[in-house]
């Protein structure tokens, strides 16, 4: 599933893209048809993310909500691209046309109907706000469930997913099964800090790497190799890039999580 980083860059390419045009709506697949016929011609005002929900505002009065789910994707496409018939939504800008694959959400909604949504989720590390730290502090502190099933509650922090939070609590020395209510109130700060530099990264680099230059015996930068990007994530029974301990997974909020039992003890 694309995390928010992910999103948050849609949104900007979209913006670029489509932002102030008037477009050409539709639906090959026919599963969006009255949607994609109420968009045709209209402006797109705005485009935005909140966490993994991606909002782009219409002159038609109607907000195009999409989430992309486990399997959802939206890329762009030559203008004289032939759809084929899985694509739920093709909007066509002046320059490129842009193609909705598989989401678990595509949707029109009122702009009160957005408002109401955003309202149910935790905190963006993506975006700018004074209290958000503190409310993800409150927020996490308040739940007595693991704290890898607790990265993954949207209404606790938005954008986090599976690879994220395997990788957050390895550099936060966490145990994934450890209740998130046990952690401090400057230890949970700390862990926002880290969630919103790491995001910040991964939104800049357009893709997940969460290594540090003195654990990989190099420089890090975008074009690391995948096998070396991570800490943790999908790295069971291989050695720890910190002590060597090899990498266990565990079954946390229905979904599998790498840790390192030495660097996260529980």
């Amino acid at each position: 599933m694309p995390e928010g980083h992910t999103i948050h860059g849609l949104a900007r390419e979209l913006t670029a893209d489509l932002g102030g045009q008037a477009v050409r709506a539709s639906s090959p697949q026919g599963r969006f048809a009255d949607g994609a016929a109420r968009l045709d011609r209209a402006t797109i005002e705005r485009c935005e993310a909140w966490g993994k929900n991606l909002f782009a505002s219409s002159s038609s009065g109607d907000v195009l909500h999409v989430h992309l789910g486990l399997i959802g994707k939206l890329t762009a496409w030559p203008l004289d691209t032939v759809p084929g018939d899985t694509v739920r939504l093709r909007l066509e800008g002046r320059e490129q046309a842009w193609h909705l694959t598989g989401p678990q959400t595509c949707a029109l909604i009122a702009p009160d109907e957005r408002d109401e949504l955003i309202a149910t989720l935790g905190p963006d590390p993506l975006r700018r706000g004074r209290d958000r730290r503190s409310r993800f502090v409150e927020r996490l502190r308040a739940t007595t469930r693991p704290a890898g099933a607790a990265l993954l509650d949207q209404r606790i922090v938005a954008g986090i997913g599976n690879v994220y939070r395997a990788e957050l609590l390895f550099l936060s020395g966490i145990h994934p099964e450890r209740p998130a209510a046990g952690i401090d109130a400057d230890a949970a700060g700390e862990l926002w800090d880290l969630t919103v530099t790491e995001l910040r990264r991964g939104l800049a680099w357009n893709r997940i790497v969460t290594v540090r230059d003195e654990d990989v015996g190099r420089r890090v930068t975008r074009r690391i190799r995948r096998d070396d990007a991570l800490y943790a994530y999908k790295r069971t029974d291989e050695p720890c890039r910190r002590c060597g301990t090899p990498i266990e997974d565990r079954r946390v909020a229905a979904r599998t999580i790498w840790f390192c039992p030495t660097c996260q003890a529980a």
